[in-house]
């Protein structure tokens, strides 16, 4: 005898919006045989620099996950390239959110990583020596899924990640070829890490030139998104007790919100992003949980601005079946 199966819980309104939305996009989509939209709109998105901050992209992520929806490009600097990678390599925002949580959940499990990966046991201690900047190829290594693709062509969404030339003073687009030094290049913070070179660059953290790539998402799309994670300053305003390394950062995320503020003036996004993250340290990668949980409010709002203008794509952008000229 079997027992009888518990009562599904009812959808909450947002998310019945959603499974609206999908349902509708996939019905355009079979219906119009003469329109591409199969998926939907085609939508950029640009996830910016921000170290740990940037680890409040994955709620959005989710968020489009659940509204069935999937970018036709993804520009990402810094750690916004590392979790763009994720994304377009095929990972979902659930997939994504559980691997950022096993590898930096705790300060053991990042430590681990970061001596396995970094000094490679004795032996490359005593030929590398005690170093106080960090490689960046390593550290893609270490926090990076097994199977993750080499090559961007393995990708399974267009790509384009943002690195800084530390030479010539120019940003630096890779969208093509080796995946993994790309992404290394892209989070090389200064000092911190050691400069990257690959493809005849010098490369460092994309922030230094673009923190939020709204000009490489922006490519033959129907809307455009930024998520920038700077962060702002909010907490800092009451505060004068800095520390040296908190003025470093801050004094990056001063400089970074008025680049974005450039870059927005050039290519203006249909949405906008900006969570408050300005409680959590740029390095504080082991509150992960934390970071996640603070932006479920912001999720459930960028879901339905998200929904909202899709909807007004269909209305807008889709004829009705049989309107067609003949």
């Amino acid at each position: 005898m079997f027992d009888e199966a518990p009562a599904k819980r009812p959808l909450t309104p947002l998310q019945l919006r959603g499974k609206v939305l999908a349902d509708r996009l996939r019905a355009k989509g079979t219906e119009r045989g003469k329109v591409e939209i199969a998926g939907g709109p085609r939508i950029g998105v640009a996830l910016g620099g921000g170290s740990a901050r940037g680890l409040t992209h994955i709620p959005y992520i989710e968020a489009m996950d659940e509204l069935g929806l999937r970018p036709a490009v993804i520009s990402g600097t810094s750690i916004g390239a590392l979790i763009g990678a994720g994304w377009a390599a095929g990972m979902t925002g659930k997939e994504l959110r559980e691997h950022s949580i096993e590898v930096l959940g705790t300060m053991r499990a990042i430590a681990a990583k970061l001596w396995a990966h970094q000094v490679r046991g004795i032996g490359g201690l005593l030929k590398n020596g005690i170093s106080m900047q960090l490689d960046a190829g390593s550290m893609v290594d270490a926090f990076t899924p097994s199977g993750f693709p080499d090559e961007f062509k393995d990708l399974k969404i267009p790509l384009h990640v943002v690195a800084t030339d530390f030479q010539s003073w120019h940003q630096v687009v890779f969208n093509s070829g080796a995946l993994r030094p790309a992404i290394a290049g892209s989070i090389a913070i200064p000092s911190l890490f050691r400069p990257v070179v690959h493809g005849h660059h010098v490369l460092v953290d994309g922030g230094v030139v673009n923190p939020l790539p709204l000009d490489q998402a922006d490519i033959d799309t129907d809307f455009l998104i930024g998520i920038d994670v700077v962060g702002d300053p909010s907490i800092a305003l009451t505060k004068t007790d800095h520390k040296a390394l908190d003025l470093w950062f801050g004094s990056a995320q001063i400089m970074m919100h008025a680049l974005t503020a450039h870059m927005m003036a050039a290519y203006p996004p249909d949405i906008y992003i900006r969570p408050h993250v300005a409680n959590f340290g740029a390095m504080e990668f082991w509150r992960v949980r934390e970071i996640l949980i603070h932006c479920e409010p912001e999720k459930d709002r960028f879901k339905r601005l998200l929904a909202h203008k899709v909807e007004a794509y269909i209305q807008g952008k889709v004829q009705p079946v049989g309107s067609e000229s003949a």
